[in-house]
Parts: structure tokens; sequence; C-alpha cells
């Protein structure tokens, strides 16, 4: 991933007031490295919890 801040949140707790540090484009919600990688564990959390369930 590149290093954008189009999206907010995930574990680097990207915030609004981020968004201007690298923000290319208003309608690209691509996500950087560590934001893909904070989904792709929680889609596994999901998964593996939906899976589990009684």
């Amino acid at each position: 991933g590149d290093e954008v801040t189009e999206c907010v949140g995930g574990g680097t707790a990207l915030a609004p007031d981020d968004l201007g540090r690298r923000y290319e484009t208003t309608c690209d919600p691509r996500l950087n490295r560590l934001q893909s990688l904070d989904l792709a564990f929680r889609v596994a959390e999901l998964y593996t919890a939906a899976r589990t369930a009684p």
C-alpha cells in the first residue's frame, strides 16, 4: 500500500485532521499498508467468530 491517508481509523488511529498529510483524491478510498493489515485481521476475526458460533 501507498503511504496515503485517504481513509481514517486503523491501528495508527488516523483521524479526520490527519487527512491533509497525504490525501490525494476525494474519490479513491485507498488504505495504507497498516490499515490493510488491520482490515485483513478484522475480517479473519469476524470469519472465525461466525464459524465457531453455536
